[in-house]
């Protein structure tokens, strides 16, 4: 595998987005409307990086791709906990499934076979000028969200406040 097929580009974007906008979301303290925009477009992205894995396939399925498995059945399980009011059902799940994905990268960086490094060698003005468009893309719309989300609601709700975007009472 030495060529850029359009699934490894959507692929590598994909991943690039993950890895970049999942330390904004997890550590970022306010879990608010904002913070289930954000979700939403990397759990989008995850689920992009999973399945396109499966297209990228050299010599045959790896562990990676028992790693997108998983992490998928991961992404399931962290939806179906929050939904249930789970929250550190959700958190473990999600903080897994970014931490497994930073652990494929450091494979996938790590192996001088693989594309990253081959690419970072060849074409290193490439590599590091999409990293840096997908983190100023990622970066530029957490800011937005997260400035949207706080205009409209300026305050937090009190305690015991019914949390109308999802039906549950906050506390």
């Amino acid at each position: 595998m030495d060529a850029f097929t359009p699934v490894i580009t959507l692929h590598a974007v994909a991943a690039t987005y993950v890895l970049l906008l999942g330390p904004l979301q997890i550590l970022r303290r306010r879990r608010d409307l904002a913070h289930r925009i954000v979700g939403l477009s990397w759990l989008t992205a995850m689920v992009t990086v999973c399945l396109s894995s499966f297209w990228i396939a050299p010599d045959g399925f790896s562990w990676l791709h028992g790693l997108s498995i998983w992490t998928l059945v991961c992404m399931a399980a962290a939806v179906a906990g929050i939904r249930r009011g789970s929250v550190p059902v959700h958190r473990g799940f999600m903080v897994g499934s970014y931490l497994g994905t930073l652990t494929a990268f450091a494979f996938a960086a790590l192996i001088p076979a693989r594309l990253i490094p081959q690419l970072l060698h060849s074409r290193p003005l490439i590599a590091v000028t999409t990293a840096a468009a997908v983190g100023a893309v990622a970066g530029v719309f957490h800011l937005t969200t997260v400035r949207f989300a706080a205009a409209g609601n300026p305050r937090p709700a009190a305690d015991g406040a019914r949390d109308q975007s999802i039906g549950r009472v906050t506390s």
